[in-house]
């Protein structure tokens, strides 16, 4: 399972994670897996312990399947170290991937705070699913390093990695970005123009957008409905197995930013909507569309 980072990115050695969730977590393995030095930032010294016991989790895992040597695992874990001073743990980065929530406002005030820590030649990228590149960026002064990167739940196992270019973005940090990212274990698709939602987003929010209408219409229920596109379409979850494991209250933003764009198409369904004022966001609260008891996850 080991990986060691190519020498043709050998000037990027030490790797910044911010955001201990779990998008952030699965980015810390890979990237530790891969042989690089990474810190893991969250202002929150629980979500910390949380990335540090998820982590451990993964690997036992792993060692339990055969697919990673107990020597390994601990050798990733060496190369991990957990940081909530947000000045030490990015000041050092080579690479700086921002795995916070999708507030863009929050994304741009800590691009900004990273344009004036970061050395200029650090490349900063944001695990966003939906928002401008150009945007973030348009809050640094060095707008060609920054670059989207959008990973997929569970990072640990997902092999596609989407490399999003802002309007600014270099080539040089286009293409460090790609190869960092086959060292992580990743295939990657690059979407060329910095377009709401990029390529994915755009095909599964639509997607999941017709399911709530289907479901709020009364023609199926939420299971049939997930049940139909796992054995029909080979899908290995339904739309709102998938919508609760993200988060609905992601969900629900992504769509309303795609709405905004692109109009009624992607528009969320009332349905949805009053499940996340309610709190009913999926399984890191416990429920959702569907009830997952103590199975819930920290997000």
């Amino acid at each position: 399972m080991e990986r060691n980072a190519s020498s043709s990115i050998s000037a990027i050695k030490n790797v910044t994670v911010l955001g201990a969730g779990i998008m952030g977590s699965g980015i810390v393995q890979v990237a530790a897996t891969a042989g690089y030095k990474v810190k893991v930032y969250d202002f929150h010294q629980k979500a910390l312990e949380n990335c540090k016991i998820t982590i451990k989790g993964s690997l036992a895992r792993f060692e339990k399947k055969g697919k990673v040597a107990r020597e390994e695992s601990e050798k990733i874990l060496e190369n991990i170290i957990y940081e909530n001073d947000f000045e030490k743990a990015v000041a050092e980065a080579d690479y700086v991937c921002e795995a916070i929530p999708e507030i863009l406002e929050l994304k741009k005030e800590t691009f900004r705070k990273l344009d004036e820590i970061c050395d200029p030649k650090t490349i900063l990228a944001t695990n966003t699913s939906q928002y401008s590149i150009t945007s973030i960026a348009s809050t640094t002064k060095n707008r060609e390093r920054v670059i989207g990167t959008h990973y997929f739940n569970p990072v640990v196992i997902m092999k596609l990695a989407e490399i999003i270019k802002g309007l600014e973005t270099s080539d040089e940090t286009l293409e460090k970005t790609i190869k960092v990212n086959e060292t992580f274990g990743k295939q990657v698709v690059i979407c060329k123009k910095d377009t709401q939602g990029f390529i994915t987003t755009r095909l599964t929010a639509i997607q999941r957008a017709e399911a709530y209408r289907i479901l709020e219409e009364g023609i199926a229920t939420a299971e049939d409905i997930d049940k139909a596109m796992r054995l029909a379409f080979n899908h290995p979850m339904g739309p709102f197995q998938l919508g609760d494991f993200a988060g609905l209250d992601t969900g629900v933003r992504a769509l309303k930013s795609l709405e905004q764009t692109y109009g009624e198409r992607f528009k969320p369904s009332q349905t949805v909507e009053r499940m996340v004022d309610a709190g009913l966001l999926g399984r890191k609260v416990g429920k959702g569309f569907y009830d997952y008891g103590e199975q819930k996850c920290d997000k």
